[in-house]
């Protein structure tokens, strides 16, 4: 595999850690880092040893592929201008602000022979891989995702903040387009809503049920999956899960045997893989956008005071 030069456009939080992973993998060269703040982008160029570029023009002329982790409104303008340079992107979640922008990156991506794949991080989440190697046909799913106040990220609301992870793990599972939805929520602390239920019923006849707080005085990131053959628990935090099955005596617990790791380093392994081989990534574009139309769906159903929409 071809080493490639990668960096990192936003270097705030969620950049500063994709920054970190850069740093320490095999398979590419960290090169460059960019930033509105100057201060932040110096420091990160200094901690590791990479140039702080000036513009996203001579971002561009350095890398080859690189992390776009800045706020959700410029996701958009940073992507379509690196794709057009034919740089292959991992763009953190939500993918873009409305349908409209996801479809048009999707477009530019493969216009330019580009790597498109968004960093829903969970699908790379030693959990799901063990969850998936059990799967058969999901019934019901139940999903809690609780976290204190971020103080980041509040640009956009608790949806598109947290459950958008669940949403697009839950597409990934039923594969069932949605029949109807039911979704109520509100803001405290926020503009938008800080906590979020939504109910998906899906055509197959599978029923997901999902629940997200950023006010929640603990943390929580479980999924729970009902079969016909066996239940499954999962802990996405605490990687550890459970799965209960019918036995001749009753029910019976299993652990369920996981080979732990960082989601992130497996997430940028992943991309880097992708955008050297030019191999269509875990979470595509169209995954991303398909996840973000309806999550901006259940937003729309909370805005209007909640209730019901059946699909169309």
């Amino acid at each position: 595999m071809n080493r490639i030069r990668v960096g990192v456009v936003g270097v705030g939080h969620i950049g500063r850690n994709h920054a970190r992973i850069y740093g320490e993998l095999a398979q590419a060269d960290f090169v460059a880092v960019l930033d509105n703040d100057p201060r932040a982008a110096e420091e990160a160029a200094r901690k590791y040893r990479v140039h702080a570029c000036a513009t996203l023009e001579e971002f561009a002329e350095c890398t080859d592929a690189a992390s776009v982790a800045t706020p959700t409104l410029s996701h958009f303008p940073i992507a379509a201008e690196l794709l057009a340079h034919g740089k292959h992107l991992l763009v953190e979640k939500p993918i873009a602000e409305t349908t409209d922008e996801a479809r048009r990156l999707i477009e530019l991506a493969a216009e330019h022979r580009c790597v498109l794949q968004v960093g829903h991080v969970e699908r790379f989440n030693p959990v799901l891989e063990a969850l998936e190697q059990r799967l058969t046909r999901p019934q019901f799913i139940e999903a809690h995702r609780l976290s204190p106040y971020p103080g980041r990220s509040t640009d956009i609301g608790v949806v598109l903040d947290l459950m958008i992870h669940d949403i697009e793990v839950i597409l990934h599972l039923v594969r069932s387009p949605v029949a109807h939805i039911d979704a109520v929520g509100i803001p405290v602390l926020s503009k938008g809503e800080d906590i979020a239920n939504a109910r998906i019923r899906f055509v197959d006849g599978c029923v997901a049920n999902i629940t997200v707080s950023r006010i929640s005085p603990e943390r929580m990131r479980k999924i729970r999956v009902f079969q016909g053959d066996a239940y499954l628990s999962l802990d996405y935090g605490d990687q550890s899960g459970e799965i209960y099955r019918k036995g001749p005596q009753g029910i019976v617990r299993e652990k369920v045997p996981i080979e732990k790791g960082e989601p992130l380093k497996r997430e940028l392994q992943s991309f880097v893989e992708c955008a050297a081989l030019g191999r269509k990534p875990a979470v595509s574009g169209q995954e991303a956008a398909d996840a973000l139309d309806l999550a901006l769906r259940i937003t729309a159903l909370i805005e209007a005071g909640g209730g019901a929409q059946a699909a169309g």
